[in-house]
C-alpha cells in the first residue's frame, strides 16, 4: 500500500505543479481568490498540508485539488507543505494568515490532539471551519503467528498486565494512532493511563514492528496494511468504523466483537480567521461541486475513504464535539 500511496502522491504532485505552472498568471492576477460564480474556474486558491509530502495529509489535498482541476472547479489551485511539530507549525501560519480568503489548510484528527500535546497558541478554534471530507477506518492489527485470533482473545491476555502489553501506532501522542488504542482501553475497562503505547513514526515504522513481534498489536489506518494482509503477513482483528469495510471482508467490527467503539480518522479543510461570509462560500461551492463529481466518487473508492461531506456551520460544531473529546482524553492522561 505504501508503494501505491507514494506513486499515486508523486502523479498527483506532478500533475498539480503543471497545473500551477499552465494557470500560474491568472491565479497572480486574481487576488481575491474569486471566480466560480458565473460559471468560470475559481482561481488564485492555495491549500496547505502541515506534514511532509507522501502524508495521509498530502495525498488527500492533492487529490482534492487535482479533481477541482479536472472538472474544471478551480484553475491553479497550489498545494504546499509546511511540516513541523505534528502539524501546528502550519496551524499557526494558517491563523497569522487571518483574513487571506485565498489559502485553507488541510487537517484532520491527528491536527486536533497535536494542537494540545504540542501546547500550540494557535488552536482550531481560531480557525475557519470550511468542509469534512472523509473518514477512514482504524484497524487492530496482529503479525500472521499472533496467538491473538479474536478481540476476545487479545482484550483478555491485555486486562492480564496492560502495563507490559505493548501497544504500537504510527503516530505521536494525541495523534489518530493514538487516541485509538486509548479510546479502545476505555471502552474494555482498562485505564488509558496503564496503556503502554509506544510510538512510530508512521505507518513505514509500525508495520516493521509488527511484523518483528516487538508489539502485541498495532493501531493505524487499516489502508496502512492491505498488501500485507493480502500477502497473508499480518491479520486484522477488527476494524473500528460502524460498518465493515469492503477491503477487509473478513474483518469484523469492533461492534461486532462485543466492543461498544465507533472511531474514524477524518480529514477536513480549514480556512484563516476574519475571512468575509463571500470568500468562505468560494471554498464551500467550489468544494461541493468537487464532492459531486464523478471523478471524487471513484477517488473514495480507489482509495477506501468513506464520504464523510460537511460544511460550514455543520463540520464547525463537529469540529467543537471533537476538540473537546480529545481535549478531555488527554487532560486524563495528563497531555493536555
Amino acid at each position: 500500500m505504501r508503494t501505491r500511496r507514494a506513486a499515486l502522491v508523486g502523479a498527483l504532485a506532478a500533475a498539480s505543479m503543471l497545473a500551477v505552472s499552465a494557470c500560474g498568471a491568472t491565479a497572480d492576477k486574481d487576488e481575491s481568490g474569486s471566480g466560480g460564480g458565473d460559471g468560470k474556474p475559481v482561481t488564485g486558491l492555495r491549500l496547505m498540508v502541515p506534514n511532509t509530502p507522501g502524508s495521509g495529509y498530502d495525498l488527500t489535498a492533492r487529490t482534492v485539488t487535482q479533481v477541482m482541476q479536472d472538472t474544471k472547479v478551480a484553475s491553479g489551485v497550489q498545494v504546499f507543505n509546511l511540516p513541523g511539530a505534528s502539524g501546528t507549525v502550519g496551524l499557526q501560519r494558517l491563523v497569522n494568515e487571518k483574513g487571506n480568503g485565498k489559502m485553507a489548510m488541510q487537517m484532520g484528527l491527528g491536527v486536533v490532539g497535536a494542537s494540545y500535546t504540542s501546547k500550540s497558541k494557535a488552536t482550531l478554534t481560531d480557525t475557519t471551519p470550511i468542509a469534512k471530507l472523509i473518514e477512514e477506518a482504524g484497524a487492530i492489527v496482529v503479525p500472521k503467528d499472533s496467538p491473538y485470533k479474536t478481540m476476545d482473545d487479545l482484550v483478555t491476555a491485555w486486562k492480564k498486565n496492560p502495563k507490559k502489553f505493548a501497544v504500537g501506532g504510527g503516530s505521536s501522542p494525541g495523534g489518530p494512532d493514538h487516541l485509538l488504542p486509548m479510546q479502545l482501553a476505555k471502552a474494555v475497562g482498562i485505564k488509558p493511563k496503564d496503556v503502554n503505547y509506544v510510538s512510530y513514526d508512521g505507518g513505514g515504522e509500525l508495520l516493521p514492528a509488527i511484523l518483528g513481534n516487538k508489539i502485541a498489536f498495532g493501531a493505524s489506518g487499516f489502508g496502512e496494511f492491505l498488501d500485507q494482509v493480502e500477502a497473508g503477513q499480518v491479520r486484522v482483528l477488527a476494524v473500528s468504523s460502524e460498518k465493515p469495510v469492503d477491503a477487509l471482508k473478513d474483518a469484523p467490527t469492533l461492534k461486532d466483537s462485543g466492543i461498544d467503539l465507533v472511531f474514524t480518522n477524518w480529514r477536513g479543510i480549514v480556512a484563516p480567521p476574519g475571512i468575509t461570509d463571500e470568500q468562505k462560500k468560494t471554498w464551500i461551492d467550489a468544494l461541493t461541486t468537487m464532492h459531486d463529481s464523478a471523478d471524487w466518487k471513484a477517488q473514495l473508492e480507489k482509495n477506501g475513504w468513506v464520504d464523510a461531506f460537511a460544511t460550514g456551520d455543520e463540520f464547525g460544531t463537529y469540529l467543537t464535539e471533537q476538540d473537546k473529546a480529545v481535549a478531555d482524553l488527554l487532560a486524563e492522561l495528563g497531555l493536555a
